[in-house]
C-alpha cells in the first residue's frame, strides 16, 4: 500500500472504502475497497476533500482480489456457463442454457479447503434454467499471493468443476393400464400430468395406447412404441405388490433388464419389492431433505446394507441413485 496525489490516481486500485456524505441526501461508501479509480473518478473524490489516496502497490507474487477471481473463475466454470463482471474479488456464474448441473464435489471441497477463497454452488445434480444464478466466487482479502491460487488451481485439477449438460428433446410414449380405464370406468389422467411436466424439457409425446390388465397386450403395446421410435416410455395406473398386478411381468417380458424409479419412500418399496421378485435390477433415486448439499452435516442420511453391513449412507454424496438391494426403507 502506499500514498499518492488523487489527481495521479487515474488506474489505481483503492486499499479502502471512501465515504460521502451529502447533508440530507446521502451517507455511505461512495468508492468500494478495490475499486479502479476512474478519470471522471478525480473531481468526485477531490470534493469529498481526498488530496491523497492509499492504493495498492503491486507486487511480484501478489495478486489483486479481481485478478484472482478470474483464476477462481477459470477453475470452476465449464460448459454452458458464464460468469459475470469481477467486483471486490467476486464473479457469479450464470447457466447458458436449460439443462442439468453437474459439480465435481471433490474438487469444490479441496478448492474451498484452500485458504481465502470459496465457491458457493446451489446443488448439483438439479435442473437449472437459463439465466439461473449457479454460483459464486470469492477471494476474500483485497490482495492474495500467487501461490495460494497455484494451490487452488492444483487442487480443483484439470476438469471445470461445474458442468451444464442441456437437456435433449425425446419423443416419449404412454401407456395407460389397467381394466378400469380400459373400460372407460375412469378417466385417465396420468397422461396430461405427463404431457406438462415432459413439456418443460421439450419432449413430445408420439405415441400413447391404453391396455387391459393383459400381460401379452401390455408388452405388445410397450415394444410398438419402441419400435415407433420412442425413446421414453411410461406405463401408468395402479401398481402393487399383489400377484395379479400384472404390468411389471408385461415389462420383464419386452426384455427389459433395469427399473430405475423416483419418489415417495413408500413407493419405491413396492417397486424394490416387486424387482425383487422378477429378479429385475432396480435403481432408486432417493428424495431426502439436505441441509449442506456436500455430506457435511448428515442430514440426508439413509440406512443401507452393504455386503452384509448396515451403515448410513450420505443421499447427496454417495447418491441420491441407489441399488433397490441395498436401501432399508423401512429403517
Amino acid at each position: 500500500m502506499k500514498l499518492i496525489r488523487t489527481v495521479d490516481a487515474a488506474g489505481q486500485v483503492l486499499c479502502h472504502d471512501i465515504t460521502q456524505i451529502i447533508p440530507g441526501e446521502f451517507k455511505g461508501p461512495r468508492f468500494r475497497k478495490g475499486h479502479i479509480v476512474q478519470p471522471e473518478d478525480i473531481p468526485v473524490l477531490l470534493s469529498i476533500g481526498k488530496e491523497n489516496l492509499y492504493v495498492w502497490e503491486k507486487r511480484p507474487g501478489i495478486l489483486h482480489e479481481d485478478e484472482a477471481a478470474a483464476l477462481l473463475y477459470k477453475a470452476a466454470a465449464g460448459k454452458n456457463i458464464h460468469g459475470t463482471e469481477p467486483k471486490e474479488g467476486k464473479i457469479e456464474l450464470i447457466a447458458d442454457c436449460d439443462g442439468l448441473l453437474k459439480i465435481d464435489r471433490a474438487a469444490l471441497l479441496a478448492v474451498n479447503r484452500t485458504p481465502q477463497m470459496m465457491i458457493a454452488t446451489i446443488h448439483g445434480d438439479m435442473p437449472v434454467k437459463k439465466g439461473q444464478k449457479l454460483a459464486g466466487t470469492r477471494i476474500i482479502p483485497l490482495v492474495i499471493e500467487q501461490e495460494k491460487m497455484d494451490a487452488m488451481q492444483a487442487a480443483a485439477g484439470p476438469e471445470p468443476i461445474l458442468n451444464v449438460l442441456p437437456f435433449r428433446a425425446k419423443k416419449f410414449a404412454v401407456i395407460p393400464t389397467g381394466s378400469e380405464v380400459f373400460k372407460g370406468r375412469i378417466e385417465d389422467k396420468f397422461t396430461p400430468i405427463l404431457q406438462n411436466k415432459l413439456a418443460e424439457y421439450g419432449c413430445e409425446m408420439t405415441f400413447r395406447k391404453v391396455c387391459d390388465d393383459d400381460p401379452a397386450g401390455i408388452t405388445a403395446a410397450i415394444l410398438e412404441a419402441k419400435d415407433a421410435g420412442c425413446e421414453l416410455i411410461f406405463t401408468t395406473g395402479g401398481m402393487s405388490v399383489d400377484p395379479d398386478d400384472r404390468t411389471p411381468l408385461a415389462i420383464r417380458n419386452t426384455g427389459a433388464d433395469i427399473v430405475c424409479a423416483c419418489g415417495p419412500m413408500p413407493m419405491l418399496n413396492a417397486i424394490a419389492k416387486i424387482c425383487a421378485q422378477y429378479e429385475v435390477l432396480c435403481k432408486v433415486s432417493l428424495e431426502q431433505r439436505m441441509g449442506c448439499g456436500v455430506g457435511a452435516c448428515v442430514v440426508c442420511s439413509c440406512l443401507t446394507v452393504r455386503n452384509g453391513q448396515e451403515h448410513y449412507a450420505r443421499v447427496c454424496k454417495d447418491g441420491p441413485v441407489f441399488d433397490a438391494k441395498e436401501v432399508k426403507f423401512n429403517g
